[in-house]
């Protein structure tokens, strides 16, 4: 069921109805029904996955917590009786049981992911290897919607328990509305256990503002999705699916067209997201924070799907880079190579087990494995320069100044559109081969000939995607400079944001894969 379909519009409104008709303390196993009814629509053979995560999670944690209990109750029992070094040594046998379970949950829910995910790109490349005499054939697998966010999230929350910042969740059902909150299992965010339960359980009554704040969210990320990212896709996959025809300049023009196409999808998938929990006055983590305006790629990732990088950086870096084989892999490079070396060798060792899990995360293929990598590239030698820049700024005094920013603006942009372009060909010799013929075959002049109205594209459309770009450049750049826009809207009266609303809704209709010729498209994020 698609969110930008009629069947999930009216599966939507439901949802609210119900929602604020229900006594309040039926609010969240509302909610937990519906997610379920949502995902047995998808496929009621998914149901067997995401319970199966859940259940696992959810006994596991009650295991950790009996451990935690048994030890507070020793420790009180006999704590005149015990040394600190023997409680020391009761601790630690404690914390390893609760690792081996640890380990349990992990194997079992990643396990999940790997074997579903990941079985037949496994398959592919020893193939590769063998020459195809392995005799092993790809297999038919089930990939469960949204089971990368799903299982992310949820390891996210078993983690935190078995590190004590997270208390255990006794109600099962709650857990499983945390696990499968509807909203959130087409494209995340991956949210934290803390963060969303504070508001997810909560009793809420209708309040005019929240809901419509709410509404203007999800028609903003109809627009962005269904009027812009749903119209240009079509050019985009002309230009891609045709790499002996489109080179050169064209594929600059693919390049700026998938960045914005994934840019209106991802986060008008967001902003629908957030947009639903709003109306029920459920918060979910923001999951971007207007990452094309970022002066580098690092910031880039501070601001683009923060969710997913605050969860590697959490889960993966910070623990690969403090374990001890890593810290005696340090100490010894800082005896055998020096200092300088010594200090960087977990940093970058750690950061490329994180860029090479983050592209393996968006699909099982080299395509997304180049594409982590090359960022990983990026981020090491811009660090690595970083001494050039400070030289570089003490000399030219452009610093903070607005010509030199948009500079960096732009740079940031172009280079990671350029990155992005092993997402669009999946191919990785050609999409090195397609860049290049950017800086070996680049005629300008074939973008003013009338062929860019051959890619599926009129100039009709062409107005409508440009329209659409500088009314959400204008947006963005407002909230940069004054702040919410949904904010300051509903300090006007009712008729200003209602009619607004109106507007935008008569948009969407018109102009979007509602109109004529048109047919709404799967989120690009959904396959994950």
């Amino acid at each position: 069921m698609l969110f930008t379909s009629y069947s999930f519009i009216a599966f939507m409104t439901i949802v609210f109805v119900l929602y604020y008709l229900v006594p309040k303390s039926c609010q969240w196993p509302l909610l937990l029904v519906f997610s379920y009814i949502f995902y047995f629509i998808a496929d009621p053979r998914y149901l067997i996955f995401i319970l199966v995560t859940t259940i696992s999670t959810y006994l596991i944690s009650l295991k950790m917590n009996q451990i935690n209990m048994a030890q507070d109750k020793f420790i009180k029992e006999f704590k005149g009786n015990l040394s600190r070094e023997q409680k020391k040594n009761y601790k630690s046998h404690m914390k390893h049981k609760k690792w081996i379970w640890l380990l349990i949950c992990l194997f079992i829910n990643i396990g999940i992911l790997s074997v579903t995910k990941y079985t037949n790109f496994v398959i592919q490349n020893i193939n590769d290897m063998l020459h195809g005499v392995s005799g092993l054939h790809t297999v038919n697998m089930i990939v469960p919607m949204g089971i990368s966010f799903y299982t992310f999230q949820t390891m996210g929350y078993i983690i935190d328990v078995y590190r004590g910042k997270q208390s255990v969740e006794k109600n099962f059902f709650k857990l499983a509305l945390f696990v499968s909150f509807f909203p959130q299992l087409v494209q995340g965010p991956i949210s934290r256990f803390h963060d969303l339960s504070e508001t997810l359980f909560s009793k809420h009554y209708f309040e005019s503002n929240v809901v419509v704040s709410g509404l203007m969210r999800i028609l903003w990320g109809y627009f962005k999705k269904v009027v812009i990212a749903d119209r240009i896709i079509t050019g985009v996959t002309t230009l891609i699916h045709s790499p002996s025809e489109y080179q050169g300049a064209y594929v600059f023009v693919a390049m700026l067209f998938y960045a914005f196409e994934l840019y209106c999808d991802f986060t008008g998938g967001i902003d629908i997201t957030i947009g639903i929990a709003e109306v029920m006055g459920i918060r979910v983590t923001e999951n971007f924070n207007l990452p094309y305006f970022s002066k580098n790629i690092k910031e880039y990732w501070n601001r683009w799907h923060i969710t997913m990088g605050t969860w590697f950086t959490d889960y993966i870096f910070y623990p690969i880079s403090v374990c001890k084989p890593m810290l005696n892999l340090s100490k010894f490079s800082r005896k055998h190579f020096g200092e300088v070396i010594g200090k960087r060798v977990t940093v970058y060792l750690s950061a490329f087990v994180v860029w090479f899990t983050t592209g393996l995360w968006h699909g099982a293929a080299w395509n997304f494995i180049v594409w982590g990598l090359m960022n990983f590239v990026v981020i090491m030698v811009s660090q690595e320069l970083e001494p050039l820049y400070e030289k570089f700024h003490k000399r030219f005094s452009v610093k903070g100044k607005v010509p030199y920013e948009a500079f960096q603006i732009l740079r940031t942009f172009l280079l990671m559109s350029c990155i992005r372009m092993f997402d669009c060909y999946r191919d990785v010799p050609l999409t090195f081969k397609m860049v290049g013929t950017m800086f070996t075959k680049f005629n300008i002049g074939e973008l003013f000939n009338g062929s860019l109205l051959s890619i599926g594209l009129s100039v009709a459309d062409y107005v409508v995607l440009i329209v659409g770009f500088i009314v959400v450049f204008t947006v963005s750049l407002f909230k940069v400079r004054v702040g919410n826009v949904r904010t300051v809207l509903l300090q006007k009266p009712p008729i200003v944001y209602f009619g607004i609303m109106a507007v935008m809704i008569m948009l969407i209709m018109v102009f979007g894969a509602y109109g004529i010729g048109y047919d709404s498209s799967q989120f690009i994020y959904n396959q994950f």
